[in-house]
């Protein structure tokens, strides 16, 4: 092998060099420039002697340090051996003193046991008798708690020690006590307002009872009763309060209880603005004053000091004042509060003498409660015949109201009553009232005449003012059907057909003869005649806004070429909904059918006459005249056919007179005879006004000049336009002339 070049040794030098101190990841360069250079093979060479004199001095060290690492394993092993002897000694000791140690503890903890319990005798009485304390304090037993608050402070805080609690104990005494003190105030001012809140409840049990028992031993029965249902909330709550405040502040107790019930009094005696607008606002205004001077009276009898004979005379004068006032100011029915008054030993002469001042006043109270009780009758009623299923229901309802049909009677079972629920509902709630009248006059001291003119003057004012406002209400209310008007009218002619029952009524629970001289008639009759013809007249006005409605959806191509063979799809609708209507309107009296069937009719006339001569319509071509005949045949066709039995021959028909007449006019193009016969008795064309036939004659002109069909045949066209032409002039000269 030849020697290498003095480069390329150097660079093999270098190479080496780098080799051996380059890091291992960093060896990939100097790697490359080996392969990439043309001596590839000696450097391999060159590589293997530097391999070879680096193994000969590993080999030399090794063998130099090896005596060395002989001595030292030896030096460790012979040290293996002490520290196992080392670690067995210290575990032995460790294990006597933990077994000499064990019981030197034992013995320090049995003497801070002993020491603990000593100090924990003398402590948990205290700490006890403070548990005990809060707990009054939670369940606000405030006379216990007091009585705690002493024997902790005199006895168990002194034995127990100058712990830091024991003296938080001691400064929290006082702020205890001013606690108590605070929370009864409090709770004397909760009572107060909860014996205002519930006034009214007292008030009303004893009302009740007093109105179930009328001798005057149960009624001393109601009154010890009544005091029973406010024992636990005033005499447990009284108690405590005057307990809390035996020590020096009892008179600020009692004199602020009399200062606020004397507040609470003249509230209560305080008629509300709108007492007198319901039974309801009057009953809850008398309630409140029974229940005050009940609970007042079981504390004077249940407590010793708190209130007096003089306090409760007191303010029962004052109500008295109070109560008459407000009575002849508004009004109410005061039988009840009389009695429970009597009951309880007020002197209530005065309130005798009011009952014979109040009976107009109590009057209007018993209207506004009636007028609640028709509306929601009325409100509720489904407005459909009542469904009868058996003899039993039959009689049930024939008990509610008289009503004789020896027809219906015949029919077999299930069977429907011509009239809905709201009629038997309304009898039963006319009873009511005359009863209600009746009672009030109980105790009145009045003639059986007096009584009887009494009721009836009341029962007139019910129907004629009460009873009618309700059912023009139900009339006259959104969103009432054809159907539920139809009903309305079925149910006040049964009602009407009833009033001479209702005379009889009243004249058997008076026992004052009908027929007696001066006796008040009831004017039933014309209330409900006057709510059928309400009735009546909103049936016309809902058909005639259901057909503006279908009208409404007339869609018409004015300037079509020619017209279709068949009615237009709103008008046939309208056609059907008519149909079904006037049947329901059998149940109906003849003339309110047949007045209905006429109104709709002339009505649909006039407003399809209306649509064809509207401003938005500019122009009408012969073929939009000829769908618009097709329509007003169909209405004729059903005017026709009698929708509702009654009309003679065709009277029906005439409601479409004019619109027959014009269409014939302009179908027919029959000018001559109209402009020659106008004026005339015997004219064919009779109900057609020259306005009206001036203004869609117009409206055809415009669609003549506009239309390029008769492009063909100019000749013709202008022929027609000069006849068009023609004609508008001789109408608006035919015009001229009537107009001077």
């Amino acid at each position: 092998m030849t020697d290498p070049q003095p480069s390329t040794a150097a660079e093999h030098e270098r190479i080496l060099r780098e080799i051996e101190s380059t890091d291992t990841n960093c060896i990939g360069p100097t790697l490359r420039s080996v392969y990439d250079g043309q001596e590839h093979g000696l450097f391999m060479d060159k590589l293997e002697g530097r391999i070879r004199n680096h193994d000969r001095e590993i080999e030399k060290m090794c063998n130099h340090h090896f005596q060395g690492f002989v001595d030292s394993i030896t030096e460790l092993l012979k040290v293996r051996g002490e520290a196992q002897k080392l670690k067995c000694q210290v575990t032995e000791t460790n294990q006597k003193l933990q077994t000499d140690g064990k019981e030197v503890q034992c013995r320090l903890q049995q003497r801070n046991i002993a020491t603990t319990i000593d100090k924990l005798t003398h402590c948990l009485p205290v700490l006890e008798m403070y548990s005990k304390l809060q707990e009054q304090m939670r369940s606000k037993r405030y006379y216990p708690a007091l009585r705690t608050l002493e024997q902790l402070e005199e006895s168990c805080l002194p034995q127990a020690g100058s712990y830091r609690f024991c003296g938080i104990m001691s400064e929290n005494i006082p702020r205890l006590r001013t606690h108590i003190r605070d929370v009864s105030m409090s709770d004397l001012k909760d009572f107060l307002e909860s014996i205002r809140k519930h006034s009214d409840k007292i008030g009303e049990t004893a009302m009740k009872q007093v109105c179930v028992r009328l001798c005057v031993r149960e009624r001393a029965r109601v009154s010890a009763h009544s005091c029973l249902l406010v024992n636990s909330l005033i005499l447990t709550q009284v108690f405590r309060m005057c307990v809390c405040f035996t020590q020096g502040a009892r008179d600020t107790f009692e004199n602020y209880y009399r200062k606020q019930r004397r507040k609470q009094a003249r509230l209560v005696l305080q008629p509300h603005s709108n007492m007198h607008e319901t039974l309801e606002g009057y009953r809850r205004y008398f309630n409140q004053i029974v229940g005050f001077f009940v609970v007042e009276d079981h504390i004077l009898h249940a407590t010793q000091g708190l209130v007096n004979r003089a306090y409760v005379e007191e303010l029962w004068e004052l109500a008295l004042s109070k109560t008459i006032a407000a009575l002849r100011t508004h009004s109410v029915c005061l039988h009840t509060t009389y009695i429970i008054f009597m009951g309880y030993g007020f002197p209530v002469n005065q309130l005798f003498d009011m009952l014979l001042e109040m009976r107009d006043q109590y009057g209007e109270i018993l209207l506004k409660k009636w007028n609640q009780s028709f509306r929601q009758i009325l409100d509720q009623d489904n407005y459909s015949p009542i469904p009868v299923a058996s003899r039993e229901e039959y009689q049930r309802i024939a008990g509610q109201f008289p009503f004789q049909d020896p027809e219906l009677d015949k029919m077999p079972f299930p069977k429907k009553l011509p009239f809905s629920e709201f009629v038997p509902k309304v009898y039963s709630q006319l009873k009511e009232f005359i009863y209600a009248c009746l009672k009030y006059s109980e105790d009145l001291h009045l003639s059986s005449t007096e009584i009887d003119d009494m009721i009836r003057k009341s029962t007139n004012v019910l129907l004629t003012r009460t009873l009618s406002h309700c059912l023009q209400y139900a009339i006259k209310k959104k969103n009432v059907g054809l159907a539920e008007l139809v009903q309305i009218i079925i149910n006040t002619t049964h009602l009407e057909q009833s009033c001479h029952y209702l005379e009889e009524f009243i004249s058997n629970i008076t026992n004052v003869p009908p027929d007696t001289i001066n006796a008040t008639k009831l004017y039933g009759t014309s209330t409900f005649k006057d709510a059928r013809h309400a009735a009546e007249e909103e049936i016309y006005t809902n058909l005639n806004q259901k057909i503006d409605q279908f009208l409404q959806l007339a869609d018409y191509d004015w300037a079509a070429a020619q017209g279709g063979g068949q009615a237009s799809d709103y008008l046939s609708d309208l056609i059907a909904f008519l149909c079904s209507t006037f049947a329901v309107f059998t149940h109906l009296p003849g003339k309110v059918a047949q007045t209905a069937c006429m109104s709709a009719c002339k009505h649909l006339s006039t407003s399809l006459l209306q649509l064809l001569l509207e401003a938005d319509v500019r122009q009408v071509s012969m073929g939009a005249l000829q769908q618009f005949n097709v329509d007003v045949k169909e209405c004729e066709k059903f005017a026709r056919a009698g929708p509702v039995p009654g009309f003679q021959g065709d009277t029906l028909l005439l409601a479409f007179i004019d619109l027959r007449q014009l269409l014939d006019l302009f179908t027919q193009w029959d000018w001559s005879t109209y402009l020659a016969d106008y004026g005339r008795p015997t004219c064919k064309y009779l109900r057609v006004n020259p306005h009206t036939a001036l203004a869609l004659l117009e409206k055809m002109k415009d669609t003549s000049r506009k239309n390029n069909m008769f492009a063909p045949f100019r000749k013709n066209e202008r022929d027609k336009q000069k006849l068009i032409d023609t004609v508008v002039k001789q109408l608006r000269s035919l015009i001229a002339t009537n107009q001077a």
